[in-house]
């Protein structure tokens, strides 16, 4: 577990050991963690170039304002768009591709409790926006990731360390009920930036959970249930709720931190040097400093027995499947397993 001091340390050393000019782009930018964590960013960054991706105009035009307060030397530019779509994710990346020739920081946080909608892609609307989109923003963006001269990350806020069984003929997790469809999804988000990483070692990977948080996405939830979860977040999350800037906090640790390197000896792109009493974290595949990393709330990586999961899945061949149904989907809404760039 890393302490609230340790993280306010680190962070406040961004501004000198990072290099100005670093670009970030913020996909779901526009609430909850992706808000608290792009504000702690414009704060404590020099000179950054942030491209902050949400569906509310409204939001996204205020956020970008507050930004621009916070640090009056960076750039932040707001896109509106729904990144459900497999087309738009494409879209997005190709706009900001052709303007960046590096990216540092790549932070997602889309997603949904709406668990039964379909996109007009032909795709379950929470697995591709938890799954589908987060994995094509990586795989369109790994070439300027890797380009990159300093900090080079990936940070996927979902479900990290709370990984659990998941089928791959049930992708949709609609066999795996409520209970089980949070260990079905952060297993596949986990199992595809596994993919991802082994293509790109100079560039680390997190997926973490938020811990309670203040956050509206809720407001999908359909039925009774969607009325009583947001009933009792309105009720009972205030007392409970990690705050704003705290939350923020520790994600801009989880995305600037040495504390999470890549898997090669790319020393320039481990983030801000570790204190005196901090040690790399443990990976995924059990080792320290591995490169893709399951952690909580508080950065603690993955249990023991969530590891052995995640290699027992890897033996059976359950990861190969998952990208094998990744590309293919992929590819029967683009025509093509990879973007035309």
């Amino acid at each position: 577990m890393v302490s609230y001091e340790e993280v306010q340390a680190s962070n406040s050393q961004i501004v000198t050991t990072l290099p100005a000019g670093l670009v970030a782009v913020f996909i779901g930018g526009t609430n909850g963690i992706g808000e608290y964590t792009l504000k702690q960013f414009a704060r404590h960054t020099k000179q950054p170039r942030v491209y902050i991706i949400g569906r509310s105009e409204d939001a996204g035009d205020r956020i970008r304002k507050e930004c621009e307060t916070l640090n009056p030397n960076g750039s932040f530019k707001f896109t509106k768009s729904d990144t459900s779509l497999i087309c738009n994710v494409d879209e997005l990346c190709r706009v900001i591709k052709a303007r960046e020739k590096e990216i540092n920081l790549l932070f997602m946080t889309i997603g949904t409790l709406d668990f039964y909608s379909n996109t007009s892609e032909g795709l379950r609307r929470s697995a591709a926006l938890v799954h589908f989109a987060r994995a094509r923003f990586i795989q369109n963006f790994l070439p300027e990731l890797q380009a990159a001269k300093s900090l080079k990350r990936v940070v996927s806020v979902m479900a990290g360390t709370k990984e659990g069984a998941f089928d791959p003929e049930d992708i949709n997790a609609d066999r795996a009920g409520l209970i089980g469809a949070r260990g079905h999804a952060a297993s596949m988000v986990t199992m595809g930036m596994e993919v991802l990483a082994q293509k790109a070692p100079d560039v680390s990977f997190v997926h973490d959970f938020p811990g309670p948080f203040k956050s509206g996405i809720g407001r999908e939830m359909p039925g009774l249930l969607g009325v009583v979860l947001r009933t009792l977040a309105a009720v009972i999350g205030p007392l409970y709720n990690i705050p704003n800037a705290e939350s923020g906090a520790y994600h801009l640790f989880f995305a600037t931190s040495a504390k999470y390197p890549p898997r090669s000896d790319a020393t320039s792109a481990s983030g801000v040097t570790l204190g005196e009493h901090t040690s790399a974290a443990r990976g995924t595949d059990g080792n320290i400093g591995s490169g893709m990393y399951s952690i909580d709330e508080k950065g603690k990586s993955a249990s023991a027995a969530v590891e052995q999961l995640l290699s027992e899945m890897r033996k059976s061949g359950t990861l190969k499947k998952l990208w094998t149904q990744t590309e293919s989907e992929w590819h029967r809404i683009t025509g093509s397993i990879k973007a035309p760039f």
